[in-house]
């Protein structure tokens, strides 16, 4: 699954059109390397999201294609 389509599935960006902006101007990382956009989520992953002065650090548990609202947290563990 793309990253841009992670974080609007899981739920953490709530847009995917703000994901792939946060992707585009490097508030997003992957295995502490910047990702674009069309990278490739593997479960063991880990992504950070830079929030202004606030980082969101998660590690991939699923990558579910269709997940309901409430479980949508399922598919990351936070790590920080």
């Amino acid at each position: 699954m793309r990253l841009d389509k992670y974080l609007k599935v899981s739920r953490i960006i709530k847009r995917r059109t703000v994901a792939n902006d946060a992707c585009d101007t490097d508030h997003v990382y992957v295995n502490g390397k910047q990702a674009k956009a069309s990278y490739n989520v593997k479960e063991g992953d880990i992504i950070e999201v830079a929030f202004g002065a606030r980082t969101l650090k998660i590690k991939v548990v699923s990558t579910s294609e269709h997940i309901g609202k409430a479980e949508a947290s399922s598919m990351y563990e936070v790590l920080s």
